[in-house]
């Protein structure tokens, strides 16, 4: 029977195996790699393919799709708005493919899959330790831990490049999200340990915002949250600097820059008498959560779901800070 003798229906299924029939699953890989890197060599020494290889295969696979995926402009790569949306399907298959191969696996009784977990910078304090211990459990877990910006980490969710995400402050999405919150995360001011208003009890929002302070990047969750509360009390924010990371902060504060906010977890591993210490400021510490995000339409792996139920029941273990080391430190 010729084409054009079928119905719509009949026509649209031959049209819809078309790529079943045209492309290999290792086709999808590789260009699901070449979206990530940009890069034909970076893709090539990935999956220890060769470069020609690389772009043999991407050239069938993008003739298959009938469709420009990508433009090559010198030596930079850039996906299409085509390229993009097939890039997000290739990602969501071999998901798919792995989610399928972790339950085989699980049924046949082992322990192995991947785990890819994004986190805000704040949480790198905590997710290697909270990653370590859930790894006792499972040692051959294939592991990836990204630590980005907030602006970074909405952008992975977009491109469902993670299995699950750490951050504070959940901003707008064009996904719908599941947020989880499993732990606090206070902030509190900190200063340079031979600061005036170090020791002093109940300091002032008002006395506060004399001080010249700190300040995270624009949609840091910590910028957002600061501005939120100067806002309360009709407070102007004297922001002497911007930074776009915690380490920077505490070295700047060391430095006698200025005053600034912080996780209370970002002091973890700072000696009781070092160079930084707590205020003592009203409102202070910002009781904040931290969340477990991912999309809603995301089906989560085995590994992925068996790693958020070990953060929402041990997670807070590794974010809590003593009381009597945050007293020291003030």
């Amino acid at each position: 029977m010729e084409l054009t003798q079928l119905t719509n229906n009949e026509a649209h299924k031959i049209s819809s195996q078309y790529l079943i029939r045209h492309v290999t699953l290792r086709q999808i890989q590789i260009f699901e790699s070449l979206a990530r890197y940009l890069s034909f060599t970076k893709t090539a020494e990935v999956l220890y393919l060769t470069q020609p290889t690389v772009s043999a295969q991407v050239k069938s696979f993008c003739e298959a799709v009938g469709l420009p995926l990508y433009e090559q402009i010198g030596r930079n790569i850039y996906l299409t708005e085509v390229g993009e949306a097939v890039a997000l399907s290739c990602r969501e298959i071999i998901d798919a493919l792995a989610n399928l191969e972790m339950k085989v696996d699980d049924f046949k009784g082992m322990k192995k899959g991947r785990l890819r977990v994004a986190v805000v910078t704040t949480a790198k304090y905590f997710a290697p330790l909270a990653m370590g211990e859930f790894c006792k459990k499972f040692p051959d877990i294939d592991l990836s831990l990204k630590v980005c910006n907030r602006e970074t980490i909405m952008q992975r969710i977009e491109d469902n490049l993670d299995d699950i995400y750490i951050m504070g402050q959940t901003p707008p999405s064009s996904l719908e999200l599941n947020v989880i919150p499993f732990a606090p995360n206070p902030l509190v001011f900190i200063a340079p340990r031979g600061h005036a208003l170090v020791g002093k009890k109940n300091i002032s929002l008002k006395r506060v915002a004399k001080e010249p302070i700190l300040m995270r990047e624009a949609g840091s969750g910590i910028r957002m949250a600061v501005e939120e509360r100067f806002a309360e009390q009709g407070l102007t924010i004297n922001e002497r600097m911007t930074l776009e990371s915690n380490e920077a902060i505490k070295h700047a504060v060391v430095g006698d820059l200025g005053i600034s906010v912080v996780s209370q977890h970002a002091l973890f591993l700072e000696s009781e008498g070092g160079p930084l210490a707590v205020l003592d400021v009203e409102g202070f510490p910002l009781q904040k959560e931290w969340n477990i995000v991912y999309p809603k339409t995301k089906s989560l792996s085995i590994v992925a779901q068996a790693f958020l139920n070990f953060l929402q029941d041990k997670g807070a273990r590794y974010i809590y800070l003593p009381d009597d080391h945050l007293c020291k430190m003030q």
